[in-house]
């Protein structure tokens, strides 16, 4: 059988592990996701809930679910999933983000198989989930469409497939650019890129190609006032995160 082409972009997979150790720094170069991920976990949570009828109330409300965070650096959507009661694989392409992920789970008590591994290897081995969480990865991919569509072979028919990204405008490259590298030095220059950036009409025409069906769509918008996110039904300027399904 032929190998599946890598999706793979080895220039950002090193930007990334340069930055490993800080991932569990709220006050490091992954302050931005801090800041983003309680926003981020509203809408990840209330998606999988719905999907599977799942109250959130409940003790372990999740589980007998299989989940993958895919790029899931240091675990910070992980191990939340995992708390919920979710059999975790988290996934990463950077080597160094794995001791890192390992450890901190280690250290907070919870059970997470933490892989050095690529959608397409996962794809290729058999492995399956009843949800994928793809999130700020696909703008770092050489190819979205290969990449996606290794993800939807990972995904369980009646599964569901959640990716965020960054839109391509000029309030994107303001904010995501200008202001998160250059301005707030939260990110280091040159860790993204603006014309990998993709609109959500682009987002969802992919997914549809990968054989996806995306139902919802929401923008992360960041309040500079309150200092905070969260989610709108028509802002999709900058963040925003998309929804899909595989039918049963």
């Amino acid at each position: 059988m032929q190998a599946a082409r890598s999706t793979i972009d080895q220039a950002e997979v090193a930007k990334f592990e340069a930055m490993a150790a800080e991932w569990w720094d709220p006050n490091g170069k992954f302050k931005p996701l801090h800041m983003l991920n309680p926003c981020r976990l509203d809408y990840i949570t209330a998606q999988i809930a719905a999907e599977f009828d799942r109250d959130l109330a409940a003790p372990a409300p999740f589980a007998g679910l299989r989940i993958l965070d895919i790029g899931c650096g240091g675990g910070l959507l992980s191990e939340p999933m995992a708390r919920l009661g979710a059999e975790v694989v988290g996934a990463d392409a950077a080597a160094g983000n794995i001791p890192v992920a390992r450890l901190h789970a280690e250290q907070s008590g919870l059970v997470i198989d933490y892989r050095h591994t690529t959608a397409e290897a996962l794809a290729e081995a058999g492995e399956r989930f009843d949800a994928v969480l793809n999130m700020e990865v696909v703008e770092h991919v050489p190819d979205p469409l290969d990449y996606l569509t290794a993800c939807r072979q990972l995904v369980r028919p009646g599964g569901l497939h959640v990716c965020s990204t960054i839109n391509r405008t000029a309030r994107s490259f303001a904010a995501a650019i200008v202001g998160a590298e250059y301005i707030m030095r939260w990110l280091p220059k040159g860790t993204h890129e603006w014309s990998k950036f993709i609109t959500p009409g682009e987002l969802y025409s992919l997914l549809e190609r990968a054989s996806f069906r995306p139902v919802d769509r929401k923008g992360f918008v960041f309040n500079p006032l309150s200092w905070s996110w969260s989610l709108s039904d028509r802002d999709l300027g900058v963040n925003y995160v998309t929804t899909s399904v595989v039918p049963a």
